[in-house]
């Protein structure tokens, strides 16, 4: 799927997603992806990334695997199930003693609560089925995908104009 989505849509930036062994990573860099994810931190997985230079955003949940994912190498942090474990207050909470560490919320996010994660420092968003959902995937209704798209980029756009304001204020003493 990897090559076939490079070669029929070179404009798109293609990665692999759950990469859970060396063996599935070494085969998505093959097929030409450009970044590789996962739901979980396998430290010999990021290593490989590392190594081959390639984009790497591991997934992690408590203090101690952000840490360790970012100090071995991980371009970003993914937080997951980042909903179900406090929302954009777990992600505040962790951007406190973490505040150099890029994190990506991951998990039961939606329209509603994109702006929220951004505001407590989220770097970006994971969205799935809100994103895209099962219907619109069976009955090929691109149109509204895209419309749900544009939503997301417009809630994460208030809340990075936002955030960017209130840290001008805070720097300006207003």
């Amino acid at each position: 799927m990897i090559s076939d989505l490079i070669k029929h849509a070179p404009e798109m930036i293609v990665g692999a997603g759950t990469v859970l062994d060396t063996e599935t990573a070494h085969q998505s860099l093959d097929a030409g992806a450009e970044f590789q994810t996962s739901d979980a931190l396998d430290l010999k997985v990021l290593e490989y990334a590392v190594k081959e230079n390639v984009t790497v955003f591991p997934g992690a949940l408590t203090p101690t695997e952000v840490l360790t994912a970012w100090k071995a190498g991980a371009d970003l942090v993914k937080i997951v199930p980042c909903a179900q474990v406090g929302g954009d207050s777990y992600i505040k909470k962790l951007k406190a003693p973490f505040p150099q560490i890029p994190l990506i919320a991951v998990g039961g996010l939606n329209q509603q609560t994109a702006t929220n994660f951004i505001l407590a420092g989220a770097l970006a968003l994971g969205v799935g089925a809100a994103l895209i959902p099962r219907e619109s995937v069976k009955f090929r209704q691109s149109d509204r995908i895209r419309e749900l798209a544009r939503g997301f980029v417009g809630f994460v756009e208030a809340g990075s104009s936002d955030l960017a304001a209130r840290r001008e204020g805070a720097a300006t003493g207003d």
